[in-house]
């Protein structure tokens, strides 16, 4: 028997977990040139550790919890370890024998802030439908990050539709507002794995980049950047199948436009340089204050 919308609380965050290691480079190289690495870190990566860690870290008054696989490992072991000390329930963020905990390494260029992704994909790539179990679950909302990176749920099921899509509607089904979040990857593949999943959405995360891989119009960047072209995307993704919103982000600022033809704009913060520590991971902090309002 699914939990009553009224109540309902608190996120279910699931996808990919995984460590990033952070490498500050002086600058980008050329290819077979050399950069200096002139510091690192190791920290928590992927939507759902990324978004929950946040809110953990923003004394959310409302549960948090994460749901996907690691390996029996250093790694996955860290991001156990680290979700105990944070209070993020872990019950359903299970550890596969044999397999290898996902990692990222990541180039940040301290002068600029732009990051450069080597990704490994490890156990994220096996999450599949049956590691999901909504019985008994009273969050509000489940948020899947990130799609195009989940190998097993972007694959297509015996009906050609992506297997994340049954994974948001039997979400829905029980009781869950779903929202969604994309990898930006340069791919021909949204079409074929995130448009069809869209009807089984609540709320579309999207940057500029995704929106366009999306919906094929051009919103600009930067001088360029056409707000009436970002508005005119969200329409065409709620006309896709988002239910609520699509909630669109870029370094100007944020659009979301809802139903009945809702539109709320928000312009970006001007951060002095020096305050700027890195973007990895700007998205789903940006997801997180979303959600948390």
């Amino acid at each position: 028997m699914s939990v009553p919308p009224s109540h309902r609380r608190g996120i279910l965050a699931a996808g990919n977990w995984l460590i990033d290691h952070v490498k500050l480079i002086d600058e980008w190289p050329l290819q077979d040139g050399l950069a200096s690495i002139t510091g690192q870190t190791g920290s928590n990566g992927g939507g759902p550790y990324n978004l929950l860690k946040a809110l953990a870290k923003m004394q959310a008054p409302f549960p948090l919890a994460g749901l996907g696989l690691v390996g029996d490992d250093d790694n996955g072991r860290a991001i156990t370890t680290d979700c105990d000390t944070y209070g993020i329930d872990r019950s359903q963020l299970r550890t596969l024998e044999g397999a290898i905990t996902s990692y990222t390494d990541v180039m940040s260029v301290s002068g600029t802030g732009r990051r450069t992704f080597f990704h490994h994909r490890g156990a994220n790539a096996l999450l599949a439908s049956e590691h999901f179990d909504f019985s008994g679950q009273s969050a509000k909302y489940l948020h899947l990050a990130y799609l195009l990176l989940l190998d097993t749920l972007d694959a297509p099921d015996e009906h050609g539709v992506p297997r994340a899509a049954s994974v948001l509607q039997q979400a829905r089904a029980a009781g869950f507002k779903t929202s969604l979040d994309c990898v930006s990857v340069n791919s021909d593949r949204f079409q074929s794995v995130a448009l069809p999943v869209l009807p089984h959405v609540d709320v579309l995360f999207t940057n500029d980049f995704e929106a366009e891989k999306l919906t094929g119009q051009v919103l600009g960047r930067g001088d360029t950047l056409d707000l009436n072209q970002v508005e005119a995307a969200g329409r065409t993704l709620l006309a896709a199948g988002v239910h609520d919103w699509v909630i669109l982000h870029y370094p100007e600022g944020a659009c979301a436009v809802g139903p009945d033809g809702m539109v709320h704009h928000q312009s970006s913060v001007q951060m002095p340089p020096d305050k700027v520590a890195g973007t990895s991971g700007a998205g789903d902090a940006f997801a997180a204050g979303v959600l948390f309002g």
